[in-house]
């Protein structure tokens, strides 16, 4: 398989690993309360972080993942600031990448290879990606997903007419739009296809027993149609019409030959085999019609409203209904007159998206959110058709430039906008839902446990309650660091044996005393994370616990 090398890969290729975990810690005051409030999230953080902080709980759970990264059109629109250990990219850290930057593209894609690594950990197993991308990195970000997600699973590359008139920066072209790809996490990708509109539905007229349906031609239609094309698929159909009956063999009484003959001469060729012929004759309907002033018998197949609910969806989008403009103007309905934020994506952009893409109970993650476009899309589509999608949005807390029209409209910061969005749509349609609004807490992992730089008891109880349960602590109050106590959820009972005191915690284990201890309060299931356990596995079955071990085994969700 073809790779693609660039400044700083070997440096970034394997940098998700290093990234520490940092805690979740819910903003109350700034979340939404309501439905699924502990599943909705907006995350204000670089998105490096936050993935690597939502990979205990949410690791191979993602169904959908659109993102809008920068298209590195050389505007000085970001600067590179991963904390990557090599003396090259520590000199790239801070500085505009702007057209002069002869390493812009080494740069992007050193920022995009270890949130890539990350997106893919992320994905379930019929997962898939979207990427909306521009020319200036289309075929470097593909060669990139080749290698990371495997080119085997390179979906399709959808063409969005998104600026009809033209861009006023391309020089010799019309750029009328840009692109969106498409990965899946393995073979099981799938994507659903979309609904049939309501004026295609109106199509199927004709009825029968098995339903509504409407006919198309047997006869291939199209650029390849002829009969050298492919020779298996020229064969005579033969026809009683008396019985209204036909046949691929002639018999007798199936005396009319049907040839795919082409409007304007010369052989054609059938769109089925003669084997599907043979097995589907009963959806094949053998009528007269008007060819070169003459009527003649053509053979036609019905299609059923039932077997055609959802079609293939097109590469090509050229709609109003995607275009930059239409964006825009949703996110002036919502916030205000001014154009607060540049090129949003329209919401039907990402509503196609996931309706082909997602069930009911998905959980859709943008990690570039920006506007917030995604969630938009998410509850909208849930309140059309009764769905329970969840959304993970991350955005970076960028500055908004004091001359800009956000800053005047009384938004300082990006995410601010990404919020606001949110709460809006949930108030304009009266939804019962509702969001958590996280930001980064303390790093806590094993390589900072090891080298004693160590967090506070209830920062890390806290962490322990997220990697057990999957849920955020509302009550820090029902922490009891006397007793090692975490939380209880379910039925089961969370304990963390912990010191902020390096000495200490050298020494701390699960002992016998304490177990009996517990046991006599709780004798329900206990799970205990500790630095180490003097208890062997007939006691910790006796007293209902299953130990976990810190630092090494932090990760683990048990």
């Amino acid at each position: 398989m073809a790779t693609i090398n660039f400044k700083g890969k070997n440096s970034v290729w394997n940098h998700h690993l290093s990234v520490p975990y940092q805690i979740l810690e819910k903003d109350k005051k700034l979340s939404v309360k309501g439905k699924n409030e502990d599943e909705n999230l907006i995350i204000e953080a670089d998105n490096l972080i936050a993935l690597k902080s939502l990979l205990p709980k949410y690791q191979g759970r993602i169904k959908c993942i659109y993102i809008d990264p920068p298209y590195n059109i050389g505007n000085g629109g970001w600067t590179y600031n991963d904390k990557v250990n090599s003396p090259l990219i520590k000199e790239w850290l801070g500085k505009v990448v702007d057209k002069e930057d002869l390493t812009r593209h080494d740069k992007w894609l050193c920022m995009m290879t270890p949130r890539l690594r990350l997106l893919q950990e992320l994905l379930t197993n019929n997962g898939v990606i979207f990427i909306s991308i521009d020319d200036n990195e289309l075929h470097r970000l593909k060669q990139l997903m080749d290698e990371i997600f495997s080119e085997d699973n390179f979906i399709g590359n959808i063409i969005v007419k998104s600026t009809p008139g033209g861009r006023q920066s391309s020089k010799n072209l019309a750029l009328m739009g840009d692109y969106i790809l498409i990965y899946g996490k393995s073979a099981d990708t799938d994507l659903f296809g979309l609904p049939l509109s309501q004026k295609q539905i109106e199509q199927y007229k004709r009825s029968d027993k098995r339903g509504k349906f409407l006919t198309e031609r047997l006869r291939q239609h199209g650029i390849a149609e002829k009969r050298e094309d492919v020779p298996s698929l020229y064969f005579p159909i033969y026809y009683n019409n008396k019985k209204n009956k036909i046949s691929t063999t002639k018999k007798l009484g199936y005396e009319i030959e049907i040839l795919p003959i082409l409007p304007e001469g010369g052989d054609g060729r059938w769109i089925w085999s003669k084997e599907k012929v043979e097995r589907d004759k009963e959806l094949i309907e053998i009528r007269k019609v008007k060819r070169n002033g003459k009527y003649v018998y053509d053979a036609f197949f019905k299609k059923y409203l039932n077997d055609e609910l959802r079609l293939k969806m097109p590469s090509i989008w050229t709609e109003k209904d995607f275009r930059t403009e239409v964006g825009t103007r949703e996110l002036k309905e919502l916030l205000g007159n001014e154009k607060i934020f540049p090129y949003p994506k329209p919401v039907n952009t990402i509503l196609r998206l996931l309706v082909s893409s997602t069930s009911s109970s998905d959980i859709i993650l943008d990690s570039f959110a920006g506007s917030g476009t995604t969630a938009q899309a998410v509850l909208e589509l849930n309140k059309k058709n009764n769905g329970d999608r969840k959304f993970i949005l991350v955005q970076l807390p960028e500055k908004i430039k004091k001359d800009k029209p956000a800053y005047k409209a009384g938004f300082k910061y990006v995410h601010e906008i990404t919020r606001e969005r949110v709460k809006r749509v949930i108030n304009r349609d009266k939804l019962d839902i509702g969001f958590s609004y996280m930001k980064l807490g303390s790093q806590i992992d094993a390589d900072s446990i090891l080298t004693g730089d160590l967090p506070t008891y209830r920062e890390f109880a806290k962490y322990v309650y997220y990697l057990a349960t999957g849920k955020i602590m509302d009550n820090e109050k029902s922490i009891n660091e006397k007793d090692y106590f975490v939380g209880k959820i379910n039925g089961e009972t969370f304990y963390l044996v912990y010191e902020k005191d390096k000495e200490k915690l050298k020494n701390l284990a699960i002992t016998l005393k304490w177990a009996e201890k517990i046991n006599k309060k709780n004798k329900g299931k206990k799970i205990v994370y500790a630095p180490a356990c003097f208890l062997d596995e007939e006691y910790l079955e006796k007293f209902n616990i299953s130990f976990v071990s810190i630092p090494y085994n932090l990760f683990e969700k048990k």
